[in-house]
């Protein structure tokens, strides 16, 4: 399996859990997204972008990264230019630091609908800000490690069929549910979490480093 860690321009916070899933992996940092760089003590291999909102004050090691520079008006956002480079060198994992959050609510909804995509196309693909994480559901069964009392939520891009939880506080048993249906938002995990799905296209968005409340 090769590794790939993508840092996009979204939220991000370190933490011990985030430090283990990047670890030993290759880095490709998508133009804002090098901030994270410093954040997470990486040094990527490639710069990827239009450049448009490259951080102030990088140190020489991070402004000495190889460049992919692409016109502003372009027709792929400089992630997606970031994920398909990483899959030209030959991901099979992806870690998307940065997917959530930032100034452009369209390009994390993106990284949410593409993370689903590459998954059906037999990518690993976890999407994180550190404090959350989300995860593409295929069909069939799935287990996460997840400690008990983690807040969780389903998010469906397509009716779902055959939607089953368990070990969750709110289990569900073989269901139907709409597409934009609440009712998998806000569960939370009780045991050994295991999410089976017979068909659809879903993520699994779990919060595993809860932040204080403002």
């Amino acid at each position: 399996m090769s590794k790939f860690t993508i840092l996009l321009g979204g939220d991000l916070i370190r933490t011990p859990l985030l430090d283990r899933q990047v670890e030993g992996s290759r880095v490709i940092a998508a133009d804002a997204g090098m901030s994270h760089a410093r954040t997470l003590s990486l040094t990527p291999e490639l710069w990827v972008g239009d450049f448009d909102s490259v951080p102030a004050d990088l140190p020489g090691e991070l402004a000495a990264v190889p460049r992919q520079v692409f016109p502003a008006e372009k027709d792929k956002t400089d992630g997606e230019l970031a994920i398909a480079a990483a899959l030209e060198r030959g991901a099979t994992s992806l870690v998307l630091a940065g997917a959530f959050g930032g100034k452009r609510t369209d390009h994390a909804f993106l990284h949410l609908a593409l993370s689903v995509r590459l998954a059906e196309a037999g990518t690993e693909v976890l999407l994180t800000s550190g404090a959350q994480e989300g995860t593409p559901l295929l069909r069939g069964k799935a287990g996460f490690d997840y400690a008990d009392g983690t807040l969780f939520s389903i998010l469906g891009f397509s009716d779902l069929t055959g939607l089953t939880v368990t070990g969750a506080k709110w289990p569900l048993n073989h269901i139907e549910m709409a597409f934009g249906s609440s009712l998998t938002i806000s569960n939370e995990v009780k045991g050994r979490l295991e999410i089976a799905l017979g068909s659809g296209r879903a993520l699994l968005l779990a919060h595993p480093f809860p932040l204080p409340e403002s």
